[in-house]
């Protein structure tokens, strides 16, 4: 049973992971800026910092679902993560990418963006409810501690086949640094802008 909720965990959160997001989009740009190495870095201090994020949450998985607010909350806060991204990668478009970063560089925006991935929030309040109501994972710290574990790892080896992916393209395409950082802002724009039509489409019309 314990193989069975770390596995559960590497699934989930694998699948969470697939779906273009802030942390894919970076990783990409990462992998064809930066290269394999730093990639590395990135998504291996994401991933830990995904294991205690991941703990937390399901500790606090009932709680959560029963804050009215939260959604919303939530959707305007990706508003600006997204806005952000997308303002900043645009402005860029132009210029060549940095040719030396630190070594710890990577591994500081991991960190950070380990914390500032409010989309796993809603994701573990309905995918942890779901497996613990439906007795799938083992109930306890330790076994907590094992689903984060197998989490961690999902999102690690989803992240990283980003990151081959990322240099696979950039292998075979001659893509320049003004293509890639305009389809990456529009990326962004897009999605910020479909977290307000759905507050919009809330307030207005549901």
């Amino acid at each position: 049973m314990i193989f069975l909720t770390f596995f559960i965990g590497l699934i989930a959160n694998f699948i969470g992971y697939i779906p273009p997001g802030n942390i894919n989009l970076t990783l990409v740009q990462i992998t064809i800026y930066r290269g394999m190495k730093h990639a590395i870095q990135f998504i291996t201090a994401f991933s830990v910092i995904e294991f205690f994020f991941t703990f937390i949450i399901m500790h606090g998985a009932k709680w959560l679902s029963e804050q009215a607010n939260l959604d919303t909350v939530i959707d305007w806060v990706m508003v600006v993560l997204f806005g952000t991204l997308g303002i900043f990668t645009w402005i860029g478009r132009n210029n060549p990418p940095k040719t030396k970063y630190s070594n710890t560089a990577s591994i500081r925006y991991g960190i950070m963006l380990g914390f500032l991935n409010p989309m796993q929030i809603p994701f573990w309040m309905v995918t942890g409810t779901y497996v613990i109501s439906h007795d799938w994972i083992l109930d306890g710290n330790f076994a907590l501690v094992i689903f984060s574990i197998g989490s961690a790892l999902g999102s690690f080896l989803c992240l990283y086949i980003y990151a081959r992916f990322a240099q696979y393209i950039q292998s075979k395409f001659a893509l320049s640094t003004k293509v890639i950082n305009i389809s990456i802002a529009g990326l962004f724009l897009a999605f910020a802008l479909y977290h307000i039509g759905k507050q919009l489409y809330i307030i207005f019309i549901k």
